[in-house]
């Protein structure tokens, strides 16, 4: 995992400050070593001592501590770690390390390290979309430092927008994909996600009611194992995680193009819920009713089989090859047939019939068929379920 990294946490200075102790968490559990630097306002928020307690390891707050230039100067501290994550970044600490100022610690030890920086920005939903910040974050990511979130939801002054700290889970993700040396590292892993959608007219379209729940977990678990991962994404609900290599598409044509285009990879997990037909002759005008009560003639067609086309290459097929199958009834015999037919190692078979509230939703129960037969796992969390078939996939590919 992270075992022998060493990370500098600089902590700045508003109500998100608290996610940043689970964080430590999360690196600790990791086996990352971990130094903690908190901002003179983040001490308003957290304390050194939980800080210091969590990374157990020393925090540092003040430039102008002469027994700690002593024992490690502000140039070592900033680059003795091999990554940098500044979290939360406030709109005060992105416009200092925007222009170059360094005026505290936590501001010293940007402008003085060469090790790379990972920002997770949080702030008011105003803040976030005024043009400074707009400015100062073009600034920053055009000198290479990364960034996760923020997120769009509620705020601690009762605004909503975008502008809350990510999760410290997705954050940890972000790290994992830029220390991690999982069991899948040196992997390439394509997976589909979300639903496609296949056009009616310019304003309607066939599509599924999958969210890209399921998808977006497993691309993420499979990150924090190491894995590159390629995400293939239709339309979905939930943004794409962290530490991937993101291709948006809506069309099964557009898809299936997407996934030749990122070959060859070690594996392919196809979760994305594909439209099984496609309009012949979109129009290319919004139809309109003529007043005789008919519906418009649609004349439909298959969309191309990505599972299929894939798991019956002939020359550079992926090594493990894993595809979905939402059913609403004979869940495992319907899966086990569609093994068979398209040529996959693995099915994932779910039912999701609306009592079940699978499709979705935030939980799965799934039944994952091979040649050996089906393991049916218990209803959990999809980003649970995500985990296990991660580390699945990671024990096939070993």
């Amino acid at each position: 995992m992270l075992n022998g990294k060493r990370i500098l946490l600089i902590i700045g200075g508003g109500i998100a400050a608290y996610k940043s102790l689970e964080l430590i968490r999360l690196i600790r559990k990791a086996g990352g070593a971990l130094t903690p630097v908190l901002t003179r306002a983040a001490t308003e928020f957290v304390t050194p001592l939980s800080a210091s307690a969590l990374a157990g390891d020393k925090v540092y707050t003040d430039l102008f501590d002469l027994t700690d230039e002593a024992e490690m100067g502000h140039i070592e501290l900033s680059r003795s770690a091999d990554l940098v994550v500044v979290a939360p970044a406030t709109a005060d600490l992105m416009a200092k390390m925007a222009g170059g100022q360094a005026d505290d610690l936590a501001s010293t030890l940007l402008m003085a390290t060469d090790t790379p920086v990972l920002i997770a920005p949080a702030m008011n939903v105003r803040m976030w979309e005024h043009p400074a910040t707009k400015r100062n974050l073009a600034l920053l990511e055009g000198d290479g430092i990364g960034r996760v979130g923020p997120d769009e939801g509620d705020m601690a002054c009762g605004e909503f927008g975008p502008g809350r700290l990510a999760e410290p889970q997705a954050i940890f993700d972000a790290i994992m994909a830029r220390l991690g040396d999982g069991p899948l590292s040196g992997k390439h892993i394509v997976v589909t996600s979300g639903p496609t959608h296949e056009p009616i007219d310019p304003v309607r379209y066939i599509a599924n009611r999958s969210s890209g729940a399921q998808g977006t977990a497993l691309a993420a678990a499979l990150v924090r194992l190491g894995a590159d991962v390629t995400f293939v994404t239709g339309p979905a609900d939930v943004a794409p995680p962290q530490g991937v290599r993101v291709v948006a598409v809506e069309t099964a044509d557009q898809m299936l193009a997407a996934v030749q285009g990122a070959l060859p990879a070690d594996a392919a997990v196809f979760a994305a819920a594909v439209a099984d037909w496609k309009v012949l002759g979109a129009s290319g005008s919004k139809i309109k009713k003529d007043g005789s009560g008919a519906p418009p003639a649609l004349a439909l067609g298959e969309n191309p089989d990505i599972l299929a086309n894939v798991s019956q290459m002939e020359t550079g097929r992926p090594a493990l090859v894993v595809g979905f199958a939402a059913e609403t009834d004979d869940v495992i015999a319907h899966a086990t047939a569609k093994r068979a037919r398209k040529g996959c190692d693995w099915i994932v078979a779910n039912d999701v019939s609306p009592e079940t509230g699978i499709m979705g939703g935030d939980e799965n129960a799934v039944t994952v068929i091979d040649a050996q037969g089906a393991e049916t796992w218990p209803r959990a969390s999809k980003v649970d379920v995500a985990r296990r078939l991660a580390g699945k996939i990671a024990e096939a590919l070993a």
